[in-house]
């Protein structure tokens, strides 16, 4: 795969992306803080050291909500958008399915185990059914374009609750063999018949790598594969695998394509909340644990007024042609501030897109769109970096599987910076998002 340029590039057909109002919060488990518009000043001292231990002054505002920005057009801190993406949606929340893959059985449970065995709970189905933004995206992609679907064969891999079998029934699909290794398949197997589409889907309950189709060939691939950070716990291995045994030489995967960005932005109130807070826990030095915190990518809502700088490219994926060696990539970034202020950490997010259709369409994981239950990636820095508008950030980050769990993920960043009030040459930062 090549790497991505500092450009977003992107197809002929781009449909920006309208971010949608966000009328409600994040949920009590996953809330983060809402901090108060800039007065325009700086919030802290012009200087690249160790934050205070002190908490920031900035307020919690519990009401805030997100103005809807046309994301990748008109909003100063981003680039281009990639792919085509949209999600202005009209509908309330409609279902949605999630991806499993496997389960083990007998009594030797591993780490693998334990996680496929979680997909097995209908909380997780829950959160996902009600993710607008995800669900009503692939309900367009497949409705939209019957004319892919008719008398054809699909494959649902990790089918879930069978949702995105059920919306290729209803696109006229001849034949779905759903698949997921997680025991909600017994209860998939009731909603397809609750639903009257049991001669027209199939349910297996099993390792993709390890099942047989009744099919020698599908025509299409539909799956909801995607991980937080776009990767981590991710099934994209498995859609891969699929791919190359079962799908005909013109089939279509429903998404095809994915694109991870970076940026940067001021985010002091919640690296004090989590990292800094172990310097004083009860008026006792509990420091040793926040070098622990900063190697741990926090998953949670940014909101995206403290976005500082544009948003650049790390990684283009193209399911139809991608070989499971372009998912451990490493690339470069330059960020360049939109501001004058404070940098306390970057910030990863991703794109999918359908664009093998009449009319492409996506959604995106953005600060600046609709929330959905991906959120952002956020790698807190050591120390802050005190940025002034027109300074650029550069460096490279590079992403692994872990050797002992291959389902975790060392992230590592090395970073160069020279601005009038601090300076960063060639430090390397690790992370380890599991």
């Amino acid at each position: 795969m090549a790497e991505p340029s500092n450009n977003s590039g992107g197809g002929d057909n781009v449909v920006a992306i309208s971010g949608a109002k966000r009328n409600n919060p994040p949920s009590p488990a996953h809330n983060r803080t809402v901090m108060d518009e800039h007065d325009g000043s700086h919030s802290e001292d012009v200087h690249h050291g160790k934050s205070s231990s002190s908490p920031p002054t900035k307020k919690f505002n519990p009401n805030n909500n997100i103005d809807e920005v046309n994301h990748g057009a008109s909003n100063p801190n981003t680039t281009t958008s990639a792919i085509p993406t949209k999600t202005d949606f009209n509908d309330d929340g409609g279902d949605g399915d999630v991806g499993g893959d496997d389960v083990g059985g007998g009594d030797d449970r591993t780490s693998k185990d334990y996680y496929f065995d979680s997909y097995s709970h209908h909380g997780i189905h829950e959160e996902m059914l009600k993710d607008e933004v995800r669900t009503r995206t692939y309900q367009m992609a497949i409705l939209n374009n019957k004319h892919l679907f008719e008398n054809k064969i699909v494959l649902d891999v990790g089918c879930g609750t069978g949702i995105l079998s059920m919306f290729a029934v209803q696109a006229g699909a001849a034949h779905v063999y759903a698949v997921d290794c997680s025991s909600i398949i017994e209860q998939a197997k009731k909603i397809v018949e609750d639903n009257g589409m049991s001669n027209k889907i199939t349910l297996i309950q099993g390792k993709m790598e390890e099942i047989e189709l009744p099919v020698p060939k599908v025509d299409l691939i539909v799956s909801e594969w995607m991980g937080y950070f776009l990767l981590y716990e991710s099934m994209l291995n498995t859609v891969l695998y699929a791919r190359d045994k079962w799908l005909t030489p013109n089939g279509i995967i429903f998404p095809d394509k994915a694109v991870m960005y970076l940026c940067a932005v001021e985010d002091e109130q919640m690296k004090y909340e989590r990292i800094d807070f172990w310097e004083n826990v009860y008026g006792f030095d509990m420091s040793a644990l926040r070098s622990v915190a900063l190697k741990e990518p926090v998953v949670d809502v940014v909101d995206p007024k403290y976005v500082v700088t544009n948003s650049v490219p790390i990684l283009n994926i193209d399911l139809q042609h991608c070989t499971e060696d372009d998912l451990s990539f490493t690339s470069p970034f330059q960020l360049r501030a939109q501001r004058n202020d404070n940098i306390h950490s970057f910030v990863a997010y991703f794109e999918c897109a359908f664009t093998r259709v009449h009319k492409p369409l996506g959604f995106s994981t953005s600060p600046f769109s609709k929330y959905t239950h991906w959120k952002q990636t956020i790698f807190y820095l050591k120390d802050r970096i005190t940025i002034c508008e027109g300074e650029e950030i550069t460096g490279t980050i590079a992403c692994r599987p872990n050797k002992k769990n291959t389902r975790d993920l060392d992230i590592s960043f090395d970073i160069n910076f020279h601005g009038m009030h601090s300076t960063i040459s060639n430090e390397h930062v690790e992370y380890r998002l599991r």
